[in-house]
């Protein structure tokens, strides 16, 4: 993928998800229903969280590093929102922000792309009924 030498971590898997969870958050933002959707984001939440606990960090780390998780997802949001006026160059600055993509911006310009047509192709709630029901 965008740099096939590095050993993946929790982090560089946090910014793919919060890459995906952004697209699908605009998605249907104007769409749904706002009480699933902040329960959707919540949950969303709590499962980072979670996972943080998991890897063993203590109370006072997890809550520093949520607020560094909570701004960053926000951060990438306010980005994703321009998504489609955007031209790719502009894209693809938006990936360098948080991915070192290396030579691979384009791929991640045409998934994402794929990705956000397939999210406007189906409902919320097919992408989301066994989560929300969790």
């Amino acid at each position: 993928m965008y740099n096939e030498k590095k050993q993946d971590s929790f982090y560089d898997r946090l910014i793919i998800f919060f890459f995906h969870l952004s697209f699908l958050l605009k998605e249907y933002k104007n769409i749904e229903n706002k009480e699933e959707m902040q329960k959707f984001f919540d949950f969303c939440v709590r499962q980072i969280e979670l996972s943080i606990r998991e890897i063993g960090y203590g109370d006072a780390t997890i809550n520093k590093k949520m607020k560094d998780y909570v701004n960053l997802l926000f951060s990438i949001i306010d980005k994703i929102d321009k998504w489609n006026s955007n031209n790719n160059d502009e894209k693809l600055e938006i990936f360098k922000i948080y991915i070192p993509i290396g030579d691979n911006g384009l791929f991640f310009i045409d998934y994402f792309e794929k990705y956000r047509n397939f999210i406007a192709k189906n409902s919320f709630n097919s992408l989301s009924k066994d989560i929300i029901n969790l």
